[in-house]
């Protein structure tokens, strides 16, 4: 079924037709000007249709070629036959069109107004001039027009409207708003790239694409799996807005449509230089200087759509094969042409050269365009390409997160020295541990080759790997022991540095000593990008950077980090599917699920088409359930937790304290304080044991915002080793708790909201309310609710157990409350009586005190006084 088309993101346009069209400023219409297929006949017809609801008389004709043929032709269907001189068919026309409209105003909508015969655009010139009708006219920019109606404008009777098509964001918001649901930003880039915001062609793709089911929904996220050309629809309309070519021009856009941008001189090179400029002229292709260069390409996408579409095999591979040899022939030398050459090779008729495709497989892992990396490296090693090539392939299908065993065992196989032997190994140890979840495996094989290994080359390259996986499995110590031995090695190989540096970063950011992350990232980084097999590296990196930032309290920090990846990965799949996870956990932290929840969600779509995904599903997991569980969702938040406790990645041990911290949130949200507190806390000792000080430090202070007063001596401790804000706030934050302080409840709030933490802020805010309250300070316990109502907007109106509890105060201990709010949810006394792991005569004595202070006789009548939300109070 074909969806509804609601044209969103016209409302300034639309403003701007209904005051034209009420004759603002003396003018009595507006002439729609744009390319074919940009909406402009939709915006006429509102702006009609607007008219009309107000009470004026509407008319609508229409020009057209054929019409153009006869006098008042477009007028036909309105007028019926008429004959005469043009001057009294014009005065005949005139009356017959405000005919019966008494002292209503006429509104006459005119589509195509350039293809109107000449007395047609006398007529509708004379009626804006003498001030008969108002007129919403559409023309099509580069198509003369009637010299009545290009002055329309031209004199000052009619304003002028230029109608562009959607730029992305717009885009993005119809295709929501068409198909009901989040759609994957990659997927809206793409579409917006290839219809270039065309209203007319965003229809047909989007139509065509979902009867192809190529445009479905994946986890909740509409997804464009565009792995063939667009529809025969599509194709075809575009195909008309061409035209026909001659041999020459068609040439010329063929190779185009093959590879853009091509410099203007070889273009001439391999096509008719006269057809070049005449493609030119008729705005199939564009010329830009760029430097001293000339380089052409196609005006609209879906022009090399089309071409390719009706192109034969033969011919396509004999073409690219002419495009390869010539960028060679004229010089090109820099790496990317070398990279357009190659791929241009693969699918051709040359003879395939094994130099070229493994430098080219090299150069598009060093990008990190890893299907193109196992494609050229593939096509490398058929060709001759031999280790090299084969270890191209290996690193590239392992930083995809897909299974790697048949190139892995290939590799081994052909490994003939120590140090390609070394290379193999280190690759099959990030196999077995990331992508087959076996790291006990994986580290016997590092213990085996270690043992073996003399050179001492090839053993800091292994101890670089040791430090990854030592960092990953919440060994801190040894993993900042291992990366500082093999990073002060001579010699050590780009790969091994980025490894060492993945270990030494994520035991930096866990033990607590975030201060030293930048320069360890920015040398990791380095190295990676000149890697050949492992510059997939710099995401994961840019990852534990972003965690070490965010536990450390480096709030907008670590948002800033994570939206230079976004930036730098758009165009690659998998990259881009991390970087949305790394701005989603980035911005959670701020106080903000809700924005979070549409990155997390995008991200876990996405996640869906890799095999293993490496621990990258498992890692967006957290903070997608976290985020559920916040806005709300608890049923979604519950089958993601499920989900993260039956398949915890064994080698990313690193991450328990946040996944014990999902479960917190979740018992939190659930009403039951004692159950978040405890799972806090789990958190902090499984932390703290692994010697994860900045877990523990973000745990505890979970906690105290659970309200826990027991944790003040151990943060005051953790406050004089962790680097970062957050650790000094905690500690604040638990003294003030302890000491039911309210003036330093709020101060701690105020240094929460500085750091960037929003939703730890309100709850110190609310706690401060409650202290105030304790000891009879009416204004202040106002001004600090007031404060909690301002920090949960900014939170998206997340609510949480202090904040709840300052905003709708009752006479409740914290158990009465915790088994209200249970027995709300409609638990029966047992159900209520196994969670909490008391007696069920307990439960029903808590409930019976309840309804005696509340006055309540139902678990109805709970819910309504637990959800009733207060008034907002402003903060003085």
């Amino acid at each position: 079924m074909k969806p509804s088309w609601p044209f969103v993101g016209r409302l300034e346009e639309l403003r701007f037709l209904d005051e034209a069209t009420r004759g603002a400023g003396g003018l009595r219409g507006v002439v729609l000007a744009g390319a074919a297929g940009v909406g402009k006949t939709w915006l006429a017809r509102q702006a009609v249709a607007l008219a009309g609801e107000r009470g004026a008389v509407t008319r609508w004709v229409v020009g057209s070629g054929s019409g153009r043929s006869l006098p008042l032709g477009a007028f036909a269907a309105l007028l019926g036959p008429m004959s005469g001189d043009p001057t009294s068919l014009l005065g005949e026309a005139s009356r017959a069109l405000v005919a019966g409209a008494g002292r209503a105003e006429v509104v006459l909508g005119i589509d195509d107004a350039h293809l109107l015969d000449e007395v047609s655009a006398l007529l509708v010139h004379q009626l804006v001039v003498h001030d008969m009708a108002t007129v919403v006219a559409t023309v099509r920019t580069g198509e003369t027009a009637p010299a009545a109606v290009t002055g329309l404008w031209k004199d000052g009777y009619l304003d002028r409207l230029e109608v562009q098509p959607f730029p992305q964001p717009q885009t993005g918001a119809l295709l929501e708003a068409i198909l009901g649901g989040l759609v994957e930003g990659v997927s809206v880039s793409r579409i917006w790239a290839i219809t270039q915001g065309n209203a007319l062609y965003l229809r047909q793709l989007v139509d065509g694409e979902i009867e192809a089911r190529r445009l479905h929904r994946i986890r909740g996220v509409w997804r464009w799996s565009r792995e063939s050309p667009v529809s025969p629809g599509l194709v075809d309309l575009v195909a008309i807005r061409m035209g026909d070519l001659s041999e020459p021009m068609g040439a010329v856009v063929d190779l185009l449509a093959l590879e853009e941008p091509l410099g203007v001189r070889l273009l001439t090179r391999l096509t008719d230089p006269m057809a070049v400029e005449q493609a030119e002229a008729a705005g199939l292709i564009s010329v830009e200087q760029t430097g001293r260069r000339l380089q052409a390409r196609l005006t609209h996408p879906l022009y090399g759509e089309v071409r390719r579409a009706g192109m034969g095999l033969l011919r396509a591979r004999r073409l690219r094969g002419r495009i390869s040899q010539a960028l060679a022939e004229t010089g090109a030398r820099r790496v990317d042409d070398t990279l357009r050459r190659a791929v241009l090779a693969v699918d051709s008729d040359l003879k395939p050269d094994w130099r070229l495709l493994t430098e080219a497989a090299g150069r598009a892992a060093q990008l990190c365009d890893l299907p193109l990396a196992v494609r050229l490296g593939r096509a490398a090693q058929a060709a001759g390409g031999g280790f090299e090539a084969q270890a191209i392939v290996v690193a590239a299908v392992t930083g995809l997160s897909g299974s790697a065993n048949a190139e892995m065992a290939a590799l081994l196989a052909m490994a003939s020295t120590d140090a390609e032997v070394v290379r193999a190994t280190m690759m099959h140890v990030i196999d077995l541990a990331w992508m087959q979840l076996r790291p006990k495996d994986a580290e016997m094989l590092l213990e085996a080759a270690e043992s073996r290994v003399a050179d001492n080359g090839g053993r800091m390259q292994l101890m670089a790997q040791r430090s990854m996986f030592e960092g990953q499995l919440a060994r801190p110590v040894r993993a900042i022991e291992s990366a500082t031995t093999a990073l002060a090695s001579p010699g050590l190989p780009d790969g091994s540095i980025a490894l060492a540096s993945c270990g030494y970063v994520a035991g930096l950011a866990t033990v607590g000593r975030a201060d030293e992350i930048g320069p360890a990232v920015a040398r990791g980084l380095a190295a990676a990008s000149r890697s050949t097999e492992l510059a997939y590296l710099r995401f994961p990196l840019i990852g534990l950077q972003v965690t070490g930032f965010r536990l450390a309290g480096y709030l907008q920090e670590a948002a800033d980090v994570a939206r230079e990846c976004r930036e730098s990965a758009v165009g690659f799949d998998l990259p881009t599917v991390i970087s949305s996870v790394l701005m989603g956990d980035a911005i959670l932290a701020q106080g903000r699920p809700v924005s979070a929840l549409q990155w997390l969600l995008e991200a876990h779509a996405g996640l869906e088409r890799f095999d293993h995904a490496g621990g990258f599903e498992y890692a967006c997991l957290i903070p997608l359930s976290r985020a559920l569980v916040l806005a709300g969702d608890l049923v979604a938040g519950e089958e993601v937790l499920a989900k993260l406790r039956a398949n915890e990645h064994p080698t990313l041990l690193f991450l328990r304290p946040d996944m014990l911290l999902a479960q917190a949130w979740m018992a939190a949200a659930q009403g039951v304080s004692s159950d978040a507190i405890a799972f806090a806390q789990q958190a902090a000792s499984v932390a703290g044991a692994a010697g994860q000080f900045a877990h523990e430090v973000q745990a505890l202070h979970t906690a105290v915002c659970f309200g826990d007063r027991s944790v003040v001596e151990r943060l005051a401790a953790l406050a004089t080793r962790v680097d970062g804000p957050r650790a000094r706030a905690a500690a604040t934050h638990a003294a003030a708790l302890a000491a039911d302080n309210g003036d330093a409840l709020r101060a701690a709030s105020v240094e929460l909201e500085q750091m960037g933490d929003l939703l730890a802020a309100a709850d110190a805010a609310a706690q401060a309310a409650t202290a105030y309250t304790h000891v009879d300070r009416r204004g202040a316990a106002q001004s600090a609710v007031a404060r909690v109502h301002r920090l949960t907007e900014r939170c998206e109106g997340v609510r949480t157990l202090a904040t709840i509890a300052a905003i709708r105060p009752l006479p409740l201990t914290d158990r009465e409350r915790e088994i209200a709010t249970l027995a709300a949810q409609g638990m029966s006394n047992r159900d209520i009586a196994d969670r909490l792991v008391i007696s069920i005569r307990t439960v029903e004595n808590h409930l019976y005190r309840v309804n005696a202070r509340l006055g309540t006789t139902s678990r109805a009548e709970l819910a309504a006084i637990l959800t009733t939300p207060d008034p907002g109070v402003k903060e003085q």
